[in-house]
C-alpha cells in the first residue's frame, strides 16, 4: 500500500506520512486498519481450512475469511467468504475473537495493517465444501490436535486457532470415567 503524499481533499503535499493533517486545509489523514471477517466452521469437532491458492501466503494453511466490503458487517463479510471460498452457506454465530496483523510478510502490503474478526459458524451437516480455484489450492478438515502447517497469517493465526481449541467441550479424561460399579452387598448374618 503506497503512503498518500498528497491531501485527499485540496491536494496539496504532505509534510509527513500519516497520521497527519494537511497544512493547507487542516483535513486529517490516517493510516486505519482493514477490516476482515472469517468464520471457523467446524463438524464432527474438526475444523474447515484452506490452502491459499494466492499470495500473501500462498500455500499456507488458513480459515475461510477475507476483507469486509464497504459497509459490509464483519459476520456478513465472514458468510460470504466461506460461501465465495468452499461453496458452504454457513449460520454465523457467535465471535470467537479479535486479532490485529499485517496483511503481509514483505513487499505490497506489508504495510497494510488488518483487524481481523473471527467467529464460529455451522453448515448444514450435509452439505460439502467444494473450492474456488482461484482462491482455494485445497480444503480439508482438521481435528484439534491435528493442525497442519504451514498456516497463513503467522502473526495471529496460531492464536485463532488456540482460542478455537479452548473454545471445544471438554473432552472426558479417562479417570473422570470410570466403569459403573457392582452394587455393594452388605453381609448378611453368620450360620
Amino acid at each position: 500500500m503506497a503512503l498518500p503524499r498528497f491531501c485527499s481533499e485540496c491536494g496539496a503535499p504532505l509534510p509527513a506520512p500519516p497520521p497527519v493533517t494537511c497544512p493547507a486545509c487542516d483535513a486529517s489523514h490516517w493510516l486505519d486498519a482493514k477490516p476482515c471477517a472469517g468464520a471457523l466452521e467446524a463438524r464432527g469437532g474438526k475444523l474447515l481450512l484452506v490452502r491459499r491458492a494466492h499470495e500473501p501466503w500462498r500455500g499456507a494453511w488458513d480459515v475461510p475469511g477475507g476483507f469486509c466490503g464497504a459497509r459490509e458487517h464483519p459476520r456478513d463479510a465472514a458468510a460470504r467468504e466461506v460461501r465465495e471460498e468452499t461453496a458452504l452457506e454457513v449460520e454465523v454465530g457467535g465471535i470467537l475473537g479479535i486479532w490485529i496483523d499485517s496483511y503481509a510478510p514483505a513487499g505490497p502490503g506489508a504495510d497494510k495493517v488488518t483487524l481481523n474478526i473471527y467467529f464460529h459458524a455451522s453448515a448444514p451437516p450435509a452439505a460439502e465444501p467444494r473450492r474456488d480455484p482461484n482462491e482455494v489450492a485445497e480444503i480439508a478438515w482438521f481435528g484439534a490436535d491435528e493442525l497442519p502447517q504451514p498456516l497463513a497469517f503467522p502473526g495471529h493465526l496460531p492464536a485463532v486457532l488456540d482460542a478455537w481449541r479452548a473454545s471445544l467441550p471438554p473432552s472426558p479424561s479417562p479417570a473422570s470415567v470410570r466403569p459403573r460399579s457392582a452394587p455393594v452387598l452388605e453381609p448378611g448374618p453368620t450360620v
